[in-house]
Formats: structure tokens, C-alpha cells, sequence
């Protein structure tokens, strides 16, 4: 049931948290288990779906509600959609909480200072020197989530360790199951997962021998012959 059921997993967080990282790294391994997966990144869709719109509040409300509705199309018809946004408002994120029916949202934290570190654009250290204007984290606020369903801190975690909790999140929710997350952690092959039975015996329970039983009624039948005759 869970592989003909679509969810989309929302990673929010500010510029250069590792959402992007983790949501390849997720899209891979459900490729694994024959997911059908999309990946929905700002970084790369933004020229078809918002080239127009302007580095505004509204702008990025904007931004925000037409991923929402991409991505609600594609996982109410059986895909695993993946978003990788810095949707810095909750109001918007709460919008497509409420739209989207398997919604699970990730927030991928780090410090700012780590984040100026590692951000090899540059873009940082030009919002902080005012060249940049409307920057979130910097002149413009990024609202976190009150109770995401994961919340992973990049500075601290791996994008593999990251990746496994947002897996046990999804088996949580029924959205994977036991054998999709044997495979992906390599304890199970695909041919091994489909050779599994789909549901065990009892316990307590016994195998029928129709043979067996055949011979003790055949059996019985012929004693019963012989004491008629006997009388």
C-alpha cells in the first residue's frame, strides 16, 4: 500500500543548510525501492515556475504556495516529491500543510556563522556588507518551524544520519515500509524483498495434510467394515 501512496517531504531552512544535499540523497535511495520520486528544487525550477516574481515578502509567498500546488498534483497521484525551499514563512508553509495530504516537513538548521563558512557564492558576506539587499537570515527574517516533523541540525549531523531519520519518520507514518528501509540500508536486495511472503503464519497455527488426514478417514472407514462383519 505505502509504494502506491505519494507524500512530499518539505525541507525548509535558510541558504546553504544542506536541504538540497539531503533531498538528492533521499531521492536516490527511494529510487531504490522503485519509488517514482521528483525533486523540487528553487534552485533549479525557479526560471519555469516564478522567473517573473520579485525578491519580495509577497514574492516569496508566492514562490512557496506554486511549489505547494506542484508539488500536492504530483504526490496525490503516487509520487515521492522532494522540495528543497528556504520558504521562510510559516504562514505559507502551514498553507501547504494544510492542502497537501502526506505532508512531512524537515527543517534543516545550522548557525549563521557556519552557514557564511561554508557558502561558497559569497552571497552572505554580501548581504552582511549591504550588497545584497532583502536577504533572508540577514536583513529579512526566516521564520522556523514550531514542530516539523524532523528537525536536523547540518553543523551536527551527516547527510547520511540526517537521511536516516527522516527515513524512520516515513516508516512512522506508513508512508515506507520495513522492507523498503532493509533495502535501502543494504540488509535486504530488491529480488530478496520481493521473494519475502506477504504475511506470515499464526502462531500456533499448523500446515493442512490433506493426505494424511485422507488415510486416517480411509483407515477408520475399513475398522468400521470389519466390526460390522464381525457381528
Amino acid at each position: 500500500m505505502a509504494q502506491n501512496q505519494g507524500f512530499t517531504i518539505w525541507f525548509t531552512g535558510m541558504a546553504c543548510t544542506g536541504k538540497s544535499m539531503l533531498a538528492n540523497y533521499l531521492a536516490a535511495r527511494l529510487r531504490q525501492v522503485g519509488r517514482g520520486v521528483e525533486v523540487l528544487d528553487e534552485n533549479t525550477v525557479g526560471e519555469e515556475l516564478w522567473g517573473e516574481v520579485e525578491d519580495t515578502k509577497e514574492g516569496r509567498t508566492a514562490i512557496v504556495r506554486r511549489l505547494g500546488y506542484v508539488a500536492n498534483l504530483l504526490s496525490r497521484n503516487g509520487a515521492a516529491v522532494l522540495v528543497s525551499a528556504i520558504s521562510p514563512y510559516k504562514a505559507s508553509r502551514d498553507e501547504n500543510r494544510r492542502v497537501i495530504a502526506r505532508y512531512v516537513e524537515v527543517y534543516v538548521d545550522c548557525p549563521t556563522e557556519k552557514l557564511i563558512e561554508r557558502d561558497n557564492t559569497g552571497k552572505y558576506k554580501k548581504a552582511l556588507s549591504g550588497e545584497i539587499p532583502n536577504f533572508v537570515g540577514i536583513t529579512e527574517p526566516y521564520e522556523p518551524p514550531a514542530s516539523p516533523e524532523v528537525s536536523i541540525h547540518s553543523d551536527q549531523e551527516s547527510t547520511e544520519d540526517g537521511g536516516k531519520r527522516i527515513f524512520q519518520a516515513l516508516l512512522d507514518l506508513g508512508y515506507v515500509t520495513s522492507e523498503d528501509i532493509l533495502v535501502i540500508t543494504g540488509k535486504l536486495t530488491s529480488a530478496q524483498a520481493k521473494a519475502r511472503p506477504t504475511k506470515a503464519p499464526a502462531k500456533g497455527t499448523r500446515k493442512a495434510r490433506p493426505i494424511a488426514r485422507a488415510g486416517r478417514v480411509v483407515k477408520a472407514t475399513k475398522k468400521a467394515a470389519a466390526r460390522r462383519r464381525a457381528r
